[in-house]
């Protein structure tokens, strides 16, 4: 069974930095996508950052130059280093992967980019409060 496991959440100020990890376990796939998304009250989930096992990323626009994303293979785990904080970036954060070739500038640019992931974390929560 597949399971992903988001932590790192918590609340920080303006400014400030949180790295989230998603440890997953369970998965068969070698080569596969990997992706973060967040999500606020009343609104759809949007794509934050996604990677492919080659290294390549994309990002949405609003967190380029802030946000990072990796992974540590051997640990199986999924990484969110996010700097510079600001209140838009409060939001439940959630990973996800999935094998299935896809278009990762469609992921985190529009507005269906969450739409057709198999394996999905409960999320962690992220406040940017001063």
């Amino acid at each position: 069974q597949v399971r992903l496991a988001e932590s790192g959440g918590g609340s920080v100020q303006p400014g400030g930095s949180l790295r989230l990890s998603c440890a997953v376990s369970g998965y068969p796939h070698v080569n596969t996508y990997m992706a973060w998304f967040r999500q606020i009250p009343n609104k759809k989930r949007e794509g934050v950052a996604v990677m492919y096992t080659d290294g390549e990323t994309a990002y949405a626009e609003s967190v380029k130059g802030r946000f990072t994303i990796s992974r540590d293979s051997a640990k199986n785990t999924l990484y969110l280093q996010m700097n510079n904080l600001q209140p838009e970036d409060t939001a439940m954060y959630y990973c996800a992967v999935d094998p299935r070739s896809r278009n990762i500038e469609r992921v985190v640019s529009t507005p269906e980019g969450w739409l057709d992931w198999y394996h999905w974390g409960k999320g962690t929560a992220v406040t940017i409060s001063s």
